[in-house]
């Protein structure tokens, strides 16, 4: 390893042009990496609502769905705009009023529920099938050019809206984060290490990493809006303590070798490698155990955040020791007093004291598990609830909900050669359900007073195939919600009974999914993560009981974590606690591998157990605290910034986890540490001299 070292340390130049001519394809990789903002479009293609969704496309040649609600417009004009609209690029079907009958007839020639359906005081709607999905960029554009048409009479409903107001808070705030997370963990690892210069540094490289990360994002095809969102704070966040480690240990290597920099940048490389490798096993394995998530936004987030973990390990030992040999003179130049304290007193203190810490473990574990429990059981799952509400796209939903009184679109696939007679028994049924507007097919469209002689062509193709009917029903109840998941039960039930091959769609019924798949999830990833990080600090620990502990004690840290939500009476959105538990596991144990290493050594050498823990606490402090502040700063400022919920909370989670993790281990790990140190010894390989007792 030490010739490898070497090796770098000689080939400096040519690893700093190399890093920057691999920036050029990594910019444009990055560029041309497609963002997915559909929450909807990562859940199994397997489940019913998926494999419809993919008929109706087929059959039909209809994606997405959304409905327009004109205000204060006569008849005429909103038949001019929906004509207008009709032919923009991927508006498959426009439908209202004038598809069914003149202008010249009266609208109350329509039967009673459609004329109700599409009407309501000032207002009228317009039901648009697009022949692209929801989140596809040809339909965003369609409903950008929809609102370019309409202006402010018309308000644009449902998930494409939404999805289109989502992307451009993104494309607007994700810069943003990138340089609150930049300044802030500057002002952090400024006032907390001993150089001004050594973090401009430390962020050139990280940098670089994080471009070859996004960069090689390109050979996915896309990536979700999370992920983009997250990739860069995240891995600034994660992978700053392996630089921090780099330059703790090159200025170790310094006292020893003197002037001879670029043997003590070799022997550091060497100790960083082997140090910096085991950590970041953990965090690669609580990133990767989301990729065993059936809803597979989890694999998406996993693998990119573990592939960015190595980037960033690869940076600190190669580009950041070129830079610090580089820069070497101006970063002595710009040495100055780090503001922490020494810390044996502290440890002391803590380690006297280990009861009191082992008493608050044992009192505020319950109730942490069970408010935890409870901020998952109060998650939600309706992309709408976070983004602002003034957004276009929520307040059309709100009129749709407030004039309309619909919550949620349901569609049914229904087999095509169900008879007229048995279809309409059917739709009595349906709408006998609670919280069932109205429900329309071919059939409730044309009504008694128009014979289906006279409809053109294409309002037959909007609800029959040669394979199936279309039944739109429009639901009282919102999505997501505890009604309109029973609804979507009940209405499944009931659409079977007649034929047992049909199927209920939308957004209502895919979020249902959605609910039922992530809830397993949860408990899926939680025993992967926690079994995966178990097995890799027993091996580099060598320890049966050590794993025991250090996971119980981010684990605790974890449950305060979430259950703070719950008592501060915040809902989160249901992607947090799974990110939250998985990324504070991997990411903050090595707070805790660092003191139990430390710890583990002294022992080895014979000091007495109080001893030892004392030293491993007080040495370990440092680098704890400037990690614990770097990770805080990097996702702190982002949460306060950003108004997209689902970024807010995981970043605040990850923030507040951060700082939770790191008093649990200054405090709780020691405590435990002395109350166990006798089981410790007799679980773990070579923990005592064989000629040392303790007594």
């Amino acid at each position: 390893m030490l010739k490898f070292s070497k090796l770098i340390v000689k080939l400096r130049i040519p690893i700093i042009i190399i890093a920057v001519l691999l920036l050029i394809p990594s910019v444009l990789g990055m560029v041309f990496t497609r963002t997915n903002y559909d929450m909807l479009d990562y859940l199994p293609d397997s489940i019913e609502t998926m494999k419809g969704q993919k008929i109706l496309k087929e059959d039909f040649g209809k994606g997405a769905f959304s409905f327009l609600i004109f205000e204060g417009m006569s008849d005429k004009d909103v038949a001019k705009a929906k004509d207008k609209i009709a032919k923009i690029d991927h508006v498959e079907t426009a439908l209202w009023y004038d598809d069914v009958l003149s202008l010249n007839v009266p609208k109350e020639m329509l039967p009673d529920k459609v004329y109700d359906a599409f009407n309501a005081d000032d207002a009228t709607i317009v039901a648009i099938f697009f022949d692209t999905g929801t989140s596809e960029d040809e339909t965003m554009n369609a409903i950008a050019k929809i609102k370019t048409i309409a202006k402010n009479q018309c308000f644009v409903s449902g998930m494409s809206a939404l999805v289109t107001d989502l992307k451009d808070i993104c494309e607007n705030e994700e810069p943003i984060y990138v340089a609150i997370a930049v300044v802030l963990s500057t002002i952090v690892m400024m006032l907390f290490l001993d150089s001004f210069i050594i973090p401009f540094l430390f962020l050139t490289s990280i940098g670089m990493s994080v471009l070859l990360n996004l960069g090689t994002n390109y050979f996915f095809g896309e990536v979700s809006f999370i992920t983009k969102a997250l990739a860069a704070v995240l891995q600034l966040a994660v992978t700053m303590d392996y630089s921090i480690f780099l330059w703790h240990s090159y200025s170790e290597q310094k006292q020893k070798f003197g002037d001879d920099k670029k043997s003590a940048m070799a022997h550091a490389i060497k100790a960083t490698i082997s140090s910096v490798v085991g950590s970041s096993v953990t965090t690669i394995a609580g990133f990767l155990a989301l990729c065993f998530m059936t809803y597979t936004l989890g694999l998406d987030l996993g693998i990119v955040m573990a592939k960015g973990v190595v980037f960033g390990i690869i940076g600190c030992v190669t580009t950041l020791p070129a830079f610090i040999l580089i820069f070497d003179k101006l970063i002595e130049k710009t040495k100055h007093k780090p503001l922490i304290p020494n810390m044996k007193k502290f440890s002391s203190f803590v380690v006297k004291r280990f009861v009191v810490f082992l008493i608050i473990f044992v009192i505020a574990v319950v109730p942490a598990y069970i408010y935890t429990e409870k901020t998952k059981d109060e998650t939600y799952y309706q992309l709408s609830q976070a983004l602002p509400k003034e957004l276009d796209s929520s307040v059309a939903n709100t009129k749709l909900e407030e004039k309309f009184g619909v919550g949620a679109t349901h569609m049914v696939l229904a087999d095509a050669n169900l008879t007229p007679k048995t279809t309409k028994e059917m739709l009595k049924d349906i709408e006998k359900v609670d919280g069932i507007k109205y429900a329309l097919t071919l059939e409730s469209v044309v009504g008694s007073l128009v014979p289906e002689e006279v409809l053109p062509d294409k309002i037959k193709e909007i609800f029959e195939s040669n394979r199936y009917k279309l039944i739109l029903i429009n639901s009282e109840y919102t999505t997501a919600s505890d009604e309109v998941n029973k609804q979507c039960d009940t209405l499944s039930s009931l659409i079977k009974k007649y034929d047992k091959n049909a199927m209920l769609i939308g957004e209502a019924p895919c979020t249902k999914d959605l609910i039922d798949i992530t809830d397993k999830d949860f408990k899926v990833v939680d025993a992967i993560s926690i079994a995966a990080i178990f097995i890799i600090i027993l091996f580099v620990t060598q320890s049966i009981s050590f794993p025991i502990i250090l996971v119980a004690v981010i684990e605790f840290a974890i449950f305060m974590n979430l259950g703070i939500s719950s008592l501060a009476g915040s809902s989160l959105p249901f992607i947090a606690p799974i990110c939250i538990s998985t990324i504070q596991l991997g990411a903050t144990v090595d707070y805790a591998i660092l003191m139990t290493t430390r710890y583990k050594r002294e022992r080895k050498n014979g000091m007495e157990k109080h001893e030892a823990i004392k030293i491993a606490l007080y040495t370990s402090i440092p680098s704890i605290l400037v990690s614990a502040l770097g990770f805080f700063a990097a996702t702190f400022g982002v949460a306060m910034y950003s108004n997209i919920d689902l970024i807010s909370s995981i970043c605040i989670l990850m923030a507040r986890g951060a700082i939770i993790s790191m008093i649990c281990v200054i405090f709780i790990l020691p405590s435990l540490f002395t109350l166990l140190d006798k089981v410790i010894c007799k679980t773990t390989i070579g923990m005592l001299p064989n000629n040392k007792k303790e007594g």
